[in-house]
């Protein structure tokens, strides 16, 4: 596989608070990442959790840390859930022995490693206080303190909370990672079926309200590779038919009475075109004349024609590019 991502959930601490949700966040995040919707894989996991097999130290996970990023040059994820921790020389992802004065790894660590990667793409989740604080290129700018961390090409960031606030979780789940996985189990995908980074965050933020915790997006990718594939809502075999159908991306096309499966005009070749109609409109990638029903307009011998998105994959159909 091309794709391998590092899945840490941690509710036991030795010194700080018992959390209730991370484990049941990285097991949901795992089997919702190791396979698309259809079934074919997705990213290789490895998810480590505690209570588990073994401790979620700071050498643990440093080891956990190499071991993702070492040699590999494909697409890269890692996801964090537990506690996080601010300093004065920046936040910090909480190992399980952690305590005062010894929290665990910093997380610019991790886009060090990052920096110093072949992999295409990095996309890193963290469900934790203080996430934001990660890459904080305002701490950047503006400490004299020596923080370095800058944004290599292809990483983006996720992170549940601004630097200086908390995350919260609630019902068993973390309150960011919850809405993660709506994204992940379609409420994010495009009509494709794909789910970016992008679209994860467009969709978690639009759900938290200003006095919620806020969470970021940081990047400096140069692409959107899907995250996770869903059931599209529009198979690209359709999406390719879009030039065929209308020659124009702004052409009408009229249908009449042979169109439509209950007359005794019936076509079967149209009635496939009036049921492929039906997909795209419901995908709001068609209208008809007037807003009228399909059935209507097809009695009436009146048209339809591709809205301002179906002219966007109609482009990218004649392009080549579906």
């Amino acid at each position: 596989m091309t794709r391998r991502a590092l899945i840490i959930g941690i509710d036991d601490y030795d010194n700080f608070e018992h959390l209730e949700g991370s484990v049941n966040d990285a097991n949901k995040i795992s089997d919702l990442l190791s396979k698309n919707d259809d079934g074919s894989p997705n990213y290789d996991c490895q998810v480590y959790t505690s209570p588990g097999a073994e401790r979620i130290t700071q050498k643990f996970l440093s080891r956990k840390w190499i071991e993702l990023f070492k040699n590999f040059d494909g697409d890269i994820l890692f996801y964090f859930s537990g506690h996080g921790y601010l300093t004065d020389i920046g936040g910090y992802i909480v190992t399980q022995e952690g305590e005062c004065g010894d929290i665990g790894l910093k997380m610019d660590d991790l886009i060090d490693l990052a920096n110093i990667s072949c992999s295409k793409s990095i996309l890193i989740i963290l469900d934790c206080c203080h996430s934001g604080d990660v890459a904080d290129l305002t701490a950047i700018q503006t400490s004299s303190s020596k923080r370095i961390a800058q944004l290599p090409t292809g990483l983006t960031i996720l992170s549940a909370s601004q630097p200086t606030e908390l995350a919260v979780e609630i019902g068993g789940h973390g309150i960011f990672t919850e809405l993660v996985i709506g994204a992940l189990s379609g409420g994010a995908a495009d009509v494709r079926g794909r789910v970016s980074a992008a679209s994860i965050y467009a969709y978690v933020e639009q759900a938290l309200g200003p006095w919620h915790q806020r969470p970021l997006y940081k990047t400096n990718a140069d692409t959107l590779p899907p995250v996770r594939c869903c059931t599209p809502r529009v198979p690209d075999s359709l999406l390719r038919e879009l030039p065929r159908l209308f020659p124009e991306p702004d052409s009408i096309y009229r249908m009449n009475p042979s169109y439509e499966k209950r007359e005794q005009s019936a076509q079967r070749e149209n009635v496939e075109i009036f049921d492929n109609f039906k997909i795209l409109r419901n995908a709001s990638l068609l209208t008809t004349e007037e807003n009228k029903d399909l059935f209507d307009i097809a009695l009436e011998s009146r048209g339809v024609k591709l809205t301002p998105l179906g002219q966007f994959y109609w482009r990218l159909a004649s392009e080549g590019r579906i």
